[in-house]
């Protein structure tokens, strides 16, 4: 008896917040885990391709052609770069414009009004971008440039269309980094009399250059991890434009390379290896384009904070005479002006026209120029900067609520009950989409299931457990790396390891794990954005009366911020439910029976089934607009939705 009452003397009570920062570590680690994976994967399977054809051959070969043994990928890098550079010139002068006029110019009922309408772009699907593509930006390029492009396929299609959807993100993130510019710089500014412009362009611009300049970064990474819009309205040749600057060209993207041959090449092939040798490359471009954004945020956050560090070359060019280095910057400006004046004259005319076009715009330019100095003063210069930048916003909402009309226009004829609740036939040309849209849900709910509560456990652990150890930075850049991998990247990973190797087939449960793989990072970082706005207060509070962390980060926290957490989820499955490539690999087919589906059999989706009709070339203009029509409704109304839990969970916040 004594012995039992001295073992029981020496238990000792399980530590609840131990356990529970265990477990979560467990699950957090999974982010790491996935981005090893990934890489070990696709490096593995591009191994063979390195070993035959060479790093060297491989990256400068200009000619891309599998069936003859030919794997040149400079042709597809330089055409995913050239498509890229072409989107940030639309999306960037634009897009900052916007969020200047949002941050600075609009009224608060205003911004509260558009801002919303803005965020709702970047949830339209890439495969409703690419359907607006091909039925009206490509017919309106071959009629404004008739004798430049063969039918309107080109890189310029490919770029502004690129452009476009690069929009939200270059606008939120640059709104947001203006906004966290301290009042004081305004005050300042205008207290010693400079008008609201010139604080606009001289003070605030400049203070948030860190913050737009990560907007435009994750906006290139936007556009060249893009698969479905872009290889709609490219072409999708595997040339070099001639000349290199003709935007008139057709192109090839890395992205379009592997949405369109992965489908139909032979397992185990130099071809197949290659294409993961191409998925690999793409990884390390946006990979570094990751880092780029980590380094420009932390050196905007240590210059707010007072701990920027003055480097050599800031402090040569802070001595350096200023008149100098604006006559250097002037002259730099007219000579990209007049390069850029001169490449383009010359896809339309002769040489000896095309510099006479260079020369004559520099001149005008700087007439005009020179005469608006001295005759505009800085209070007409105001209004006009102010109502351009307002005519340029509510353009962009404008195009978003005609493109939404134009396609419920164009979606009439077809729209019926029949459609709606109908099987498809004649491999989805006709009949009804009901088993697409019951595919679509199928997969959102999949998809719910597994990623909303990894990601928000992962969430947790980084804001209330993790602190500023070794796990949160691997963790933490793990979620990174994720959150930038484009979707094609996803979708290979799953046909490698989930369809191939876990022997899953194409399957709904495929789709469901790679979608919930592409959007568990989203989550992740709307958790913590949540969870940090619950007040310290309450945190102490339910210290004080003797909780453990445990109990206070469950029964205090997570309730405080359940709506921004439900927000987060919403607005991430709503991606998920308009992605086409991952489940492309994973998941579907063009026609099936609602009676068929099981979680081991493959679906029909909205978004494939969209692109297949969009692509295949015999199918109704109507379906398409239809099809289309009801995958934007239920997107829409997660975004409806997601605004409606944010808008209760500010008034209660208010309450």
């Amino acid at each position: 008896m004594s012995d039992c009452v001295n073992v029981l003397k020496k238990t000792r009570p399980v530590d609840s917040d131990r356990v529970c920062r265990t477990v979560l570590a467990a699950v957090a680690s999974l982010a790491a885990v996935t981005v090893v994976a990934m890489i070990i994967f696709i490096a593995g399977q591009g191994f063979d391709a390195l070993s035959e054809v060479g790093i060297w051959e491989f990256l400068t070969g200009s000619v891309w052609r599998p069936y003859i043994g030919s794997y040149g990928a400079a042709s597809l890098i330089a055409g995913t770069l050239m498509v890229t550079v072409g989107a940030m010139m639309v999306a960037c002068p634009i897009g900052i414009g916007a969020a200047i006029y949002l941050s600075e110019i609009a009224s608060p009922k205003t911004r509260k009004k558009v801002k919303p309408i803005i965020e709702v772009m970047a949830g339209i699907p890439s495969v409703v971008y690419g359907l607006l593509g091909i039925m009206i930006l490509v017919p309106m390029m071959h009629g404004l440039f008739p004798d430049q492009t063969v039918s309107g396929l080109s890189w310029l299609t490919g770029s502004v269309l690129l452009g476009i959807m690069a929009l939200p993100t270059v606008i939120s993130v640059s709104d947001d980094a203006l906004q966290t510019v301290p009042s004081s710089y305004r005050e300042a500014s205008l207290a010693i009399g400079a008008t609201k412009w010139e604080t606009i362009m001289k003070v605030i611009v400049p203070a948030a250059a860190s913050g737009i300049s990560a907007a435009v970064i994750l906006g290139i990474g936007r556009a060249i991890g893009e698969t479905m819009a872009v290889m709609m309205v490219t072409g999708n040749t595997a040339i070099f434009p001639d000349p290199i600057w003709n935007v008139f060209s057709t192109l090839r993207t890395i992205t379009a390379t592997l949405a369109l041959e992965m489908p139909e090449v032979v397992v185990g092939s130099t071809s197949y290896s290659a294409l993961f040798l191409l998925a690999l490359i793409l990884m390390i471009m946006i990979l570094a384009i990751n880092l780029s954004v980590r380094a420009v945020m932390n050196r905007s956050a240590r210059k707010f904070s007072g701990d920027e560090k003055v480097g050599r070359l800031t402090l040569a060019i802070e001595n350096m005479d200023q008149t100098k280095i604006r006559m250097f910057k002037d002259l730099l400006l007219t000579a990209a002006v007049a390069a850029a004046v001169f490449c383009g004259a010359s896809l339309f005319t002769g040489t000896l026209q095309s510099m006479a076009a260079a020369v004559g715009t520099v001149v005008v330019w700087k007439v005009l120029a020179t005469a608006g100095r001295r005759k505009v003063d800085r209070n007409q210069r105001q209004k006009l900067a102010c109502g351009s930048l307002s005519l340029v916003t509510f353009a962009i909402v404008a195009i978003l609520i005609l493109v939404t009309v134009y396609i419920a226009v164009k979606a009439v004829p077809a729209l019926s009950l029949d459609f709606l609740l109908d099987d498809p036939s004649r491999a989805g040309r006709s009949g009804g989409i009901f088993p697409a849209i019951v595919g679509t849900l199928e997969l959102i709910a999949g998809t719910a299931l597994m990623a909303v509560p990894l990601g928000v456990l992962t969430g947790v652990y980084l804001t209330e457990y993790g602190g500023n150890g070794r796990v949160t930075r691997v963790v933490t850049a793990a979620v990174d790396v994720l959150n930038g991998t484009p979707s094609v990247i996803f979708g290979l990973f799953g046909m490698v390891v989930i369809v191939v190797y876990l022997g899953m087939g194409y399957s709904l449960i495929a789709g469901c794990v790679t979608l919930a793989l592409m959007t568990m990072p989203v989550i992740i970082r709307t958790t913590q954005e949540a969870v940090r706005a619950v007040p310290d207060d309450l945190r102490e509070a339910s210290r004080a009366i003797g909780a453990t962390k445990m109990q206070t980060t469950f029964r205090v926290v997570l309730p405080t911020a359940v709506n921004g957490i439900v927000t987060g989820a919403i607005l991430s499955l709503a991606r998920a439910a308009g992605e086409t490539a991952p489940i492309m690999f994973t998941a579907v087919v063009v026609q099936a029976k609602v009676a068929d589906y099981a979680l081991t059999e493959p679906v029909m989706a909205l978004p494939y089934h969209l692109y297949y009709l969009a692509t295949e070339g015999r199918a109704d203009p109507s379906m398409m607009y239809a099809t289309a029509l009801v995958l934007l409704a239920i997107v829409l109304a997660m975004f409806l939705l997601a605004s409606y839990v944010r808008a209760r969970g500010e008034k209660r916040m208010r309450q």
